[in-house]
């Protein structure tokens, strides 16, 4: 049986989200800086981000984990997303595997680890995982990993937007995915992608209906 909420235990619940939202609001980019970024796929994809203290390595902390969608069609004609097809026990079951990896931002690669490794979907690897960092003129350094073939070497010059590597499965990881996390000197920051540049990536021109 599904229980009515008390107008007491709703004015409750209220309070406690707008003492909240109010404390959120207070914070300014000194307490959580963010930073924008050209998406890494050109497809359809969902990111599962890392809670604050979850990880505390700059190169993870509040970084976000993100997988191609793909539709998946149901008996009557309709449609929904998921992230793989059929059990999803071979990589290449999952729409994220081979994907062409896009560079989040403008920069100088100046890092980069190849683990050689394929992890089969389940199967938590050994880190570390292959990576390239990337950074910006402004000293905003951005990891992207469990990459497989590079298409950029250490010391190259990137665009945003610019191929640089495909989805692969390797490092501490059970499916096939891109981690992505940034920060600039010790500071962590919070990921938000830019959707300006998805319509061009999708060749949908502003004001068409995808």
């Amino acid at each position: 049986m599904r229980l009515k909420s008390s107008p007491r235990r709703l004015a409750a619940a209220f309070a406690v989200s707008a003492a909240f939202i109010g404390t959120a609001a207070a914070q300014d980019e000194t307490d959580m800086p963010l930073v924008l970024l050209h998406p890494i796929f050109a497809a359809d994809y969902t990111c599962s981000e890392h809670w604050e203290g979850q990880l505390q390595h700059l190169g993870d902390a509040r970084g976000t984990d993100c997988l191609v969608t793909g539709l998946i069609k149901t008996p009557n004609g309709g449609a929904f997303s998921r992230t793989f097809e059929g059990d999803g026990a071979e990589n290449e079951q999952w729409y994220s595997w081979g994907e062409t990896v896009l560079a989040p931002l403008s920069g100088e690669v100046v890092r980069m680890h190849i683990n050689s490794a394929v992890n089969k979907p389940g199967d938590l690897g050994q880190p570390p995982a292959s990576m390239i960092a990337i950074r910006r003129a402004d000293g905003v350094t951005v990891v992207v990993a469990h990459i497989a073939e590079p298409t950029v070497a250490q010391g190259d010059t990137v665009a945003a937007g610019q191929p640089i590597a495909i989805v692969g499965n390797n490092g501490f990881s059970r499916s096939p995915h891109i981690h992505v996390g940034a920060f600039r000197d010790k500071t962590p920051l919070q990921i938000r992608w830019d959707l300006r540049p998805m319509a061009k990536l999708r060749g949908i021109e502003a004001g068409e209906t995808p």
